[in-house]
């Protein structure tokens, strides 16, 4: 399956992604406030992509890497934490530090917010950041998400355990909120599991 927009696309990851993936995620600084990084060996991008088929089909995630036209991929984005009976789930999102600021969360997220409320019949899709991230705050909040509160000693990372902001973005809120008008040719559809109507 893939998403394609006016300045990227998304689509599943492949094997042949695990190098660039590798070269993206040894980064600290991108993989700092995730509880996988940074990657240390070839061997991590490569098991996370083979799981891939396996956890789309049983509706625990539906992850995409980010590719752009000129640079290849870019960064990782997905859904996950499916609630399939009150149709909503988180979405994720890790890019190259490269690509920071250059437009590449907001169209990804424009992407993957159509599939997820358009397609898939979401009514609501919530993100976490840790409290010290505001890139990230920033980030999601540029494209539309409400911060809701603070989950306290919500996420492990390493041997600390971190405090976390949620944020949601409903589906009304997209509806009238800038991502929405974003043109999206899908190929293909997503796996069953994530169709909630």
């Amino acid at each position: 399956m893939e998403l394609r927009g006016p300045s990227l696309s998304l689509r599943y990851p492949v094997a042949a992604d695990a190098p660039r993936l590798f070269e993206l995620g040894r980064d600290p600084d991108v993989a700092q406030w995730f509880s996988w990084g940074p990657y240390t060996d070839p061997s991590e991008p490569e098991a996370w992509i083979a799981r891939q088929d396996a956890e789309r089909e049983a509706g625990t995630h539906l992850d995409y890497v980010i590719v752009d036209p000129r640079d290849g991929v870019v960064g990782v984005t997905g859904l996950a934490e499916l609630a399939v009976r009150d149709r909503r789930a988180m979405v994720g999102t890790w890019i190259g530090r490269a690509w920071w600021g250059t437009g590449v969360n907001a169209a990804s997220k424009a992407l993957l917010l159509h599939l997820a409320f358009a397609v898939c019949g979401l009514e609501r899709v919530g993100a976490y950041s840790n409290v010290e991230n505001e890139r990230s705050a920033r980030a999601l909040e540029q494209v539309g998400f409400t911060r809701e509160g603070t989950l306290r000693r919500w996420h492990r990372h390493g041997d600390r355990v971190l405090d976390v902001h949620v944020f949601g973005l409903l589906r009304e809120e997209w509806e009238a909120g800038p991502l929405a008008g974003s043109l999206v040719t899908m190929v293909k559809a997503p796996p069953r599991a994530w169709v909630v109507r």
